[in-house]
């Protein structure tokens, strides 16, 4: 019994440490965005419109939604490699946004195939908050 409770308590600690460390990933680029354009704040409406906008750059990856399909707490696949994508709501995917060089790297590498160029601090903060808030 103590046991369970011990493997419970840790799991709550974990999952409270990932949620901080989000917030604090959220945080920064919300910082970011409004030393760029004063009185910024995060869009879940704006980050879906993101997510869902067609850029003419890529015909085999012209959105986000291409590979992540359009819900953020469902499964996805590459359209070009096949390999699968986990969820990217962190709901669904406790993991998501909680090493911020990855969440960088992944940022970086998908903006620049779909969009054509790096993502701006508000998208990505207006992104995330999207994401965190998906059911």
């Amino acid at each position: 019994m103590l046991k369970a409770v011990l493997s419970v308590l840790l799991s709550l600690a974990a999952a409270a440490a990932a949620a901080a460390i989000a917030a604090q990933l959220l945080e920064d680029y919300v910082a970011e965005a409004a030393r760029q354009s004063p009185g910024f704040q995060p869009s879940a409406r704006r980050g879906a419109e993101f997510f869902a906008r067609r850029f003419a750059v890529s015909d085999k990856m012209p959105a986000c939604a291409s590979c992540h399909t359009e819900r953020p707490d469902q499964a996805g696949r590459h359209v070009v490699t096949g390999k699968a994508i986990k969820p990217l709501a962190p709901r669904a995917e406790a993991a998501r946004f909680t090493d911020p060089a990855k969440t960088e790297k992944w940022f970086r590498r998908n903006c620049t195939e779909v969009l054509g160029r790096e993502c701006t601090p508000a998208e990505k903060a207006d992104f995330i908050q999207f994401v965190a808030e998906a059911k």
